[in-house]
């Protein structure tokens, strides 16, 4: 069994920069650190600018209300757990965000079904499920086998830096890794099928 700290989160940048953040508590969540996320956006930055924003496993909502602070047009969140959903909704209205987010309670697959039959298309995705699940490849085959994505849509895997994901999921191809002690982002991006 795994505990981890939880040490106050805020958005790092954009218009809501220095905002607190509420965390989702409990055994085995273990939400993106500052500095992850700080490195995620430094490396992101060119295409979060008024991009539609999949964050898939949202936790407390940091990585996607981080997008919206710079600039992503709309965020889906997707998180199975109530009690995460609820503390999304509390941290979008503490920063007055309304119109620009959806959050999705459901299972991150039957979501992302639905989501492709409502025909909604993703320029970003970013997917962080707890480092024991099962559900990586299932989700990535999903996204990389899928209409979800825009072309030359980007989807950031943070996976265990001691366990690196497939270099491919379909029409997902790896381009970068980065690791940050035992976190590890991998970014693929979306060729045209």
């Amino acid at each position: 069994m795994i505990l981890y700290d939880h040490p106050e989160m805020r958005v790092i940048g954009g218009t809501h920069r220095g905002r607190r953040l509420r965390s989702v508590g409990g055994l085995a969540v273990r939400p993106t650190s500052d500095r992850l996320r700080e490195t995620l956006f430094n490396i992101l930055t060119p295409k979060v600018y008024g991009s539609r924003f999949l964050d898939i496993c949202a936790g407390s909502g940091a990585v996607g209300i981080e997008a919206l602070s710079r600039g992503a047009a709309e965020v889906t969140f997707i998180e199975r757990s109530r009690h995460a959903c609820a503390v999304i909704e509390a941290n979008l209205t503490a920063l007055g965000i309304t119109r620009e987010a959806t959050t999705i309670n459901r299972d991150a697959a039957a979501a992302l079904k639905r989501l492709e039959q409502e025909s909604e298309r993703f320029d970003v995705a970013f997917f962080d499920p707890p480092y024991a699940s099962e559900i990586y490849g299932q989700v990535m085959k999903q996204l990389g086998s899928g209409d979800l994505l825009s072309a030359g849509a980007v989807v950031i895997l943070e996976h265990r830096a001691k366990t690196p994901p497939e270099p491919e999921y379909g029409k997902l191809r790896i381009f970068r890794e980065v690791k940050q002690g035992e976190s590890a982002l991998a970014f693929y991006e979306a060729l045209a099928a």
